[in-house]
């Protein structure tokens, strides 16, 4: 294996392994025995769940006690968010300034390299570990409905009655209508009873439904609907009260330069850092820099809050906190035990070596 020699943008085609992309690279003739791979910058994706809650009053909520016995209901029309939970993913993207051509030597083992989409390291003569990737933190918008359309079940007589006030009582009147029809059913008073036990569940989860909806109209309807915000950050840097958003009950997320919501702070303070070396051991460092360069990622502390209450908190690796090393070339000149190395294309630090 000869020297690394530092390369940027090669692009690659991939194909699909589990929910990430991956390529196996084969280090032959026609590509002077040489796989170019990048090593990764940490980032940070921050995921934000948010809940919003809308609550409409329905039209009869004034009679809702006269003709239901219901003091709880909806007296008003109104949305509000509520904040649940901050999640926080490494995600390393390719550092420009780290890519390397390896060359291997053509009488060596057949080598190869499995790579990210992104060109990330994987593996070197090894299939691709599937746990090294994180599971997908795409996550779909999902509403929960608090109840069926009550208009689907307004009565004729209900629609033609005058007032408010008489529209509230027709509708009241269907209530205890529909919950002395189920009762028959149950109780085999009916006149009509459904002919078997599917049938019967049907016409009483029919009924239900039904005076759902009209309930809905003195109570109200409340709809609970789940949202998501990501967030990357690309540490260089202790950080300290750093607003990455601010929260309100009454808009949800909105911008760090909104005044309108409480600021949602981040504190990052590392933990592990590698030691600055001076120009001539860095010189020197480098040019015993021969084989597979890999990251020896730092630690840094995160922590996420907001009005004194921590939302997250948590240890990671930092690429830009470490430093980086070498794997000997001699590792892979051996034919007939061929050396698996395993990474973690997150970080470029190494998993596991198998001789």
């Amino acid at each position: 294996m000869k020297n690394f020699i530092l390369i940027a943008g090669l692009m690659f085609s991939f194909s699909m392994t589990a929910q990430t992309k991956v390529v196996k690279m084969n280090a032959v003739k026609s590509n002077n025995f040489g796989v170019a791979y990048s090593l990764p910058l940490t980032t940070f994706t921050i995921d934000a769940e948010v809940t919003k809650i809308t609550s409409k009053a329905g039209p009869y909520y004034k009679y809702a006690e006269k003709y239901l016995g219901v003091k709880d209901v909806i007296t008003e029309d109104k949305v509000v968010f509520q904040l649940d939970k901050v999640t926080l993913e490494n995600k390393g993207i390719p550092d420009k300034e780290n890519s390397y051509m390896v060359e291997f030597k053509s009488g060596t083992t057949a080598p190869f390299v499995y790579l990210t989409e992104e060109g990330l390291i994987c593996s070197i003569n090894a299939e691709v570990d599937e746990s090294i990737f994180s599971a997908d933190s795409t996550k779909k918008k999902k509403v929960v409905p608090a109840g069926i359309n009550s208009t689907s079940v307004l009565s004729e007589e209900l629609l033609m009655a005058g007032s408010t006030a008489k529209q509230a009582e027709v509708a009241a009147k269907q209530i205890y209508r529909i919950r002395e029809s189920r009762l028959n059913i149950l109780t085999g008073e009916a006149d009509n009873l459904p002919p078997d036990g599917d049938a019967m569940k049907l016409v009483i989860e029919q009924l239900e439904q039904q005076e759902k909806a009209l309930t809905n109209l003195f109570t109200g309807v409340v709809t609970k609907e789940s949202l998501q915000k990501q967030f990357t950050i690309q540490p260089t840097g202790n950080m300290e009260k750093e607003i990455l958003f601010r929260f309100s009950e009454l808009m949800g997320i909105v911008d760090a330069d909104n005044l309108g919501g409480a600021p949602v702070y981040i504190n990052l303070t590392a933990t592990e850092k590698a030691p600055v070396l001076d120009p001539k051991e860095a010189e020197k460092k480098l040019k015993n820099m021969k084989g597979i360069i890999y990251n020896l990622p730092g630690k840094a502390t995160i922590e996420i809050k907001m009005n004194n209450k921590t939302l997250y908190q948590g240890e990671h690796q930092v690429t830009q906190f470490g430093s980086q090393e070498s794997l000997a070339p001699s590792m892979f000149e051996d034919k007939k035990a061929p050396v698996k190395v395993y990474f973690y294309p997150q970080t470029g630090a190494i998993k596991q070596i198998i001789q």
